[in-house]
Parts: C-alpha cells; structure tokens; sequence
C-alpha cells in the first residue's frame, strides 16, 4: 500500500502583497507521477517550491532531487564535474578531492552511464559555459538523475530541448525515480508520461484528474481557449 508523501490543507503562499498559491489542497502518495500544467504564472514553480521545502522539513533523510530552472551549474567547469556535484555531500572532503581531481574509474563510469542515456559522453570534458542551452539543461539532468533519490522535482526539465530529446530526458525521469512530480509546458507529454495531472490557474488547483481523464475541454478552459 502506497504511503503518503504530502497532505497540503488550504495552502497559502504569498509574496509580499502578491498571492502565488492559495487555498491548495492536495494529497500526494509515494510511487505517483505527476504533471503539474497550467497557463504561464499559474504558481507550478512555486508549488513544487512549496514541496520541495515541505519535503526537506518532514523528511529530511529522504534523499529527493529538484531540477530547478535555473539550472546552477558552474560554468568554469567541466560536464563531468558538474554532474559529479551532485554527491559532492556524500562524500569525505578527501575522497571529492581525488575525485575532482583524478576520477575513479568507478565514478567516471557510472557518470559515463548517465551522460549516454543523455547523448552527451562527448561532451563530458567540455566546460558548461561552452554548451548550448539544451545541452546545459541536459547536463542538470544528468546531475540529478547522478545524485539519484526517491523524489523528483522538476521545474519545466525539458523546456529547452528538442521534442525527440525531450522524450529521451522524460523517460530517464518518469522511469528510473519512484516519485516524479514535474511542471510541463506541453501537455501531449504529460498525458504521455504522468499518471495523475494536476491543471493549475491563477494560483489555484483547477483540476486534478489521472491523466487518462483529462478531456480537451478541460484543458481549453484551463487554458482559455
């Protein structure tokens, strides 16, 4: 039987005298994959914020990912390197040391690994800051999927990727994480990969349905077509 993750009653989330979330009310079980869908500052982000945060505090040994849209990666250093930042916290100082320095063959493979489902292995000695923007977000993928975790929040992973790309991303996301709650501006992807579909509008849950539920309709009035 599937445990609960989080239980959000009437959630409010204001920033200043802006209102970004309000009167949320949402239950979210382990082993669910959501997508979160709605019109531009419709307050995605700032829900899986709100989760991410609500996560951290309830369980802060539950190891859990956020690929954010900003994707903070340093861009002085290399693909590798970034993407081995991503357990630079469960590592001793001297074993990240050697690694970043001189990579176990280990470590390399396993990052290897992830770089291919990606298409980037040829990349992996290239500086970010050289890297397209697809390939920069692709990178802050592979350091996420690297790190590795039970949840998976991600802000619009694929928004600078191809469409052919894109899939390849979402299946490593949608299929090696046991939660995944992503926002997604396509909407034919996240019928296609999520299970449940939550459309948001003006800050607000305007519905929440499994996927194979959701009718056009619903989706030309969240959208106001």
């Amino acid at each position: 039987m599937a445990s609960e993750l989080f239980n959000l009653v009437d959630e409010k989330v204001a920033y200043k005298t802006k209102i970004a979330l309000q009167q949320i009310t949402l239950k979210i079980e382990r082993g669910e994959k959501i997508a979160l869908i709605g019109p531009s500052g419709s307050g995605k982000t700032t829900l899986l914020y709100c989760l991410h945060e609500k996560n951290q505090s309830q369980n802060p040994n539950d190891e859990s990912v956020f690929v954010h849209q900003d994707y903070a990666l340093v861009p002085q250093l290399s693909v590798f390197h970034n993407v081995y930042i991503g357990r630079l916290d469960r590592n001793s100082v001297g074993t990240n040391l050697k690694n970043l320095v001189w990579p176990q063959s280990k470590v390399r493979a396993e990052i290897e690994s992830v770089l291919k489902d990606l298409d980037l292995v040829e990349q992996i000695n290239q500086r970010v800051g050289t890297l397209s923007g697809g390939q920069q977000q692709r990178t802050a993928i592979a350091r996420a999927v690297y790190r590795g975790g039970r949840l998976f929040l991600a802000d619009e992973p694929v928004a600078s990727i191809d469409i052919q790309q894109a899939e390849t991303v979402l299946d490593l996301i949608f299929g090696r994480t046991e939660t995944v709650i992503a926002s997604l501006h396509a909407v034919n992807f996240a019928r296609q990969y999520a299970h449940r579909i939550i459309g948001l509008r003006q800050g607000r849950v305007f519905f929440d349905s499994p996927s194979k539920e959701v009718t056009d309709d619903m989706l030309n009035k969240l959208y106001h077509r």
